[in-house]
């Protein structure tokens, strides 16, 4: 060890006074050399511990230089093992600003003050005993492996740091980095003495609500698992909308907005409403629409290269995951402890596979985080066999719970018992009234999100068994999650446990269930019930409900009452009024004020309106200007149709930019339509140049467009691998046209497998179809098994109605007649089957 390097702590504090340094500079001197004398280190292994260059620890210990930086503090504190939030205070002490400087600042704290781990990163190995007497043991971070969505990330943190506003929504499986990559990216922003603001208290969204008008320049707004913010019933819509004005606001920036979100999500926010249905996430949409990047599920041969050589360098947790995981390229999984956790489920006992299978189907049909020990109980009995059951011993139940509570390499469990936290604060003000749901009876369990994940997908085809219906609808007493069960009892053909869960739903408070039965009278020709809830449902706070009766009352042609309802609708913030105001007042020949409500909707985050005034008026030639007000509000349908406009007016060039613009931003169907366009006019050429760049911007008809091009042109091998390229990244036309072929093959369970696949990314008929097909070749028991994956997958068609006019039993016969009730309280329910 170089002696020479070390720094005693006496003469050079006289000079750090002599120098005029304040007393807070030279305490936080005094500790930072005390600590690197206890720690035995010399500048130079100090500075490979904390990350920093020789030269920054040296400027640090010298007191010739000047204060300090935070992050500079924090990374020699954590790697001296030294108290970083005292360390921090000495150093805003020495630059003067402790604070009593008058200043409010926004939410968040510096970033050098946080822990990762307190922003979700995954832990990974087991505690660090850190040394010296009483030290407590810490938690390490594995060296860090840049791919290639850092690169993108790194140019999100520079233009934020030349001051423009940024937001990226990382995309990906659970434990694939994306967190910890937020993480690393944000690191340079910490040097700048940037904050972070992580949204948590009393919930995500009423944190997020209530606070990001406050969110100052220069803040990492650090939104992980998003669909907590964004997937809010009650709140998301309105995140987005204040996210939105928080990003395009000029003097409330810069800022940085990074979020995580699994695939799932995207897609279903992404996913566009059926006519005449209500949009949920319209404003969520136009938020993530250009901003999302994928995060893959492993390291490509370069990433793990680089691995290799940072685990050869002494990265010991790196080393081990590289032992296991070498091969498929799943390191951030293994380090997150995946693989056991997926060890531990398919090697499980019976009752403890039939917990987890019923935590899994919970959780993938809409249950909350939190799941009652007696709704798991009651719910696994029908997952077990006959023979299963009967071994059961007595205590069976305390066996399985003391297995499932066993940590995984030290960090996760299978599942684990939770306590709720209690908000700490009034929630914030809300427009909702639904009535507060009672804390279930007894002891809640969370299940890990890997084997969450796992269930989605191993088990999207298979509907739970009777018991968990009935544990649900005895046990489980949360209003979301009983109606979220009973939207997927419905869409799985489970008629009478919809009608069911629904009711009890609107028992506990949903006022969202008070819609659904009010929807269901309404489908039935009950005008005046449907009505009667919705009113309902309108004076328990619920807006959409409003909504929804205003839309009745101006079908029904009473438009003098459905006017001042959409009003105080939009006012609550359910933007579909404002549309449909918009809408009313165009068809009435106002088109100012058809505009001014439509300019409303894009102030609070979506532009939709805009976009349907401009479509609408055909007479008008599609007002351009209305067009560009919804482009520069971040509109990308609005650029594809500004590209249309150009070339229709002959401007090739503008309207091929225009095009390119809105593929940029994620809507590729501009160049699409471009190309068949030109390709009808006979310019083969540069048709085909345009098919080319929306097939690479991830346009389905482009690609297929493309694809089968080849195969005209005998490219038989290239056109095969397309095809499977265009598969695996989810591309529907091509998937059901695989399911086609392999059909034709005789592979059917491949076939069904592909058109399932096709029905998840957004193609709902592609299953029935193919069950059309077996029919008309006879093949009726083909026909029958795949339309019975599709109802237990979650698809709907006419077809169900008349094979099955009552529904379907858990088990998937035909449930005998029965008689739907009308809404009653809640002691007149009961179970199907129950005495």
């Amino acid at each position: 060890m170089d002696s020479g390097e070390h720094i005693s702590s006496g003469g050079e504090h006289v000079q750090d006074e002599q120098n005029g340094h304040n007393r807070a500079l030279i305490e936080l001197r005094r500790r930072l050399a005390d600590g690197l004398a206890q720690a035995r280190l010399n500048q130079t292994q100090l500075a490979a511990r904390a990350g920093l260059s020789r030269t920054t620890v040296s400027e640090a210990l010298s007191p010739k230089k000047s204060v300090l930086t935070a992050a500079t503090v924090a990374a020699m504190s954590r790697a001296l093992k030294l108290p970083v939030k005292e360390l921090l205070a000495l150093q805003r002490a020495a630059e003067g600003d402790g604070g009593q400087s008058g200043e409010t600042p926004g939410p968040g704290r510096l970033i050098a003050e946080w822990e990762p781990h307190d922003l979700e990163v995954h832990p990974a190995g087991p505690p660090q005993a850190a040394t010296g007497s009483g030290a407590s043991a810490t938690r390490i971070l594995p060296g860090y492996v840049l791919r290639e969505h850092d690169r993108v990330l790194t140019e999100a943190v520079r233009d934020v740091a030349a001051g423009r506003s940024r937001i990226v929504i990382l995309v990906g499986t659970s434990s694939t980095g994306k967190t910890r990559a937020c993480w690393e990216a944000v690191q340079p922003l910490a040097e700048k003495g940037w904050r972070l603001w992580h949204p948590f208290d009393p919930t995500r969204a009423e944190a997020a609500l209530e606070d990001l008008r406050r969110v100052q320049p220069r803040t990492v707004v650090w939104l992980n698992e998003a669909q907590h913010y964004l997937g809010d019933r009650a709140a998301g819509e309105r995140i987005a909308a204040a996210v939105h004005h928080l990003l395009v606001t000029p003097e409330r920036g810069p800022v940085l907005v990074l979020g995580s979100l699994w695939p799932e999500y995207v897609h279903q926010y992404a996913a566009l409403p059926a006519p005449n249905e209500e949009d949920p996430h319209s404003r969520v949409r136009e938020l993530l629409s250009g901003h999302t990047l994928t995060v893959p599920d492993a390291f490509d041969a370069q990433a793990l290269a680089a691995a290799t050589a940072v685990a050869e360098d002494g990265d010991r947790l790196l080393a081990d995951a590289l032992t296991r995981a070498s091969t498929d390229g799943r390191i951030t999984q293994d380090l997150a402890g995946a693989p056991e956790l997926l060890n531990r489920y398919q090697h499980a006992s019976p009752a403890v596979r039939a917990l987890l299978e019923a935590a899994m189907d919970a959780r993938r049909l809409g249950v909350g985080l939190h799941l009652p020990l007696a709704f798991l109980i009651d719910a696994a009995t029908d997952y077990l066999t006959d023979t299963d059951y009967d071994q059961l011993p007595e205590d069976w139940v305390e066996q399985a719970f003391a297995t499932l509570a066993q940590p995984v390499h030290g960090k996760q469990a299978p599942l684990r018992r939770t306590t709720p936290r209690a908000p700490r604060r009034a929630p914030i003000p809300s427009l909702r009234a639904d009535a507060p749901a009672s804390p279930p009876a007894g002891p809640v369990f969370r299940l890990a999100d890997y084997l969450e994940q796992h269930g989605r997908t191993t088990r999207s085809r298979l509907c739970p068994p009777a018991s968990f219906w009935h544990a649900a609808h005895s046990r489980l007493t949360h209003p979301d999650d009983l109606y979220n069960l009973s939207k997927a009892a419905g869409h799985r053909h489970r008629l009478q446990w919809a009608h069911l869960l629904s009711h009890r739903a609107a028992d506990h408070g949903s006022t969202d269930a008070l819609r659904l039965l009010a929807d269901q009278c309404k489908r039935d020709g009950e005008r005046e019930k449907a009505e009667r809830l919705l009113r309902q449902a309108a004076d328990g706070g619920n807006i959409d409900a409003l909504h929804d009766l205003a839309v009745m009352l101006d079908e029904a042609g009473d438009r003098q009452r459905a006017q001042p309802l959409l009003r105080q609708a939009a006012d609550g913030g359910n933007i579909n009024a404002l549309y449909r105001l918009s809408q009313m007042r165009e068809r009435a020949g106002d088109r100012e004020g058809a505009e001014d409500l439509a300019q409303e909707a894009a102030e609070q985050g979506s532009t939709g309106a805009l976009l349907l005034l401009a479509l609408g008026r055909k007479d008008a030639g599609r007002p351009e200007h209305l067009l560009r007000q919804a482009a520069d509000q971040g509109n990308p349908i609005a650029l594809v149709h500004l590209a249309i406009a150009r070339e229709a007016h002959g401007d090739r060039g503008a309207a091929e930019a225009l095009a390119e613009e809105a593929a940029a931003h994620g809507r590729a169907d501009g160049l699409y339509r471009l190309a068949v366009r030109q390709d009808a006019a006979g310019d083969t050429e540069r048709a085909e140049r345009l098919f080319r760049l929306a097939a690479d911007g991830g346009n389905d008809h482009a690609l297929y467009r493309v694809v089968t091009g080849r195969d005209v042109a005998q490219d038989k091998e290239e056109a095969e691998r397309m095809f499977g390229l265009a598969a695996d990244h989810g591309n529907i036309h091509l998937l059901y046209r695989l399911a086609l072929a392999a059909e034709a093959d005789g592979d059917r369970e491949n076939a069904e497998t592909l058109a399932l696949k096709a029905a998840d990314r957004g193609d709902p008929e592609a299953p029935y179809r193919l069950v059309m097909m077996r029919e008309e070749a006879g093949d009726q028991e083909g026909a029958q098994r795949l339309l019975r994956q599709a109802v237990d997958h979650g698809g709907t068609d006419e077809i169900l109605e008349t094979l099955w006019p009552y529904g379907l039993d858990p088990d998937g016969t035909p449930t005998p007649p029965w008689q739907p009730s009308e809404y009653a309280p809640l002691d007149q329910h009961g179970s199907p089957g129950t005495p």
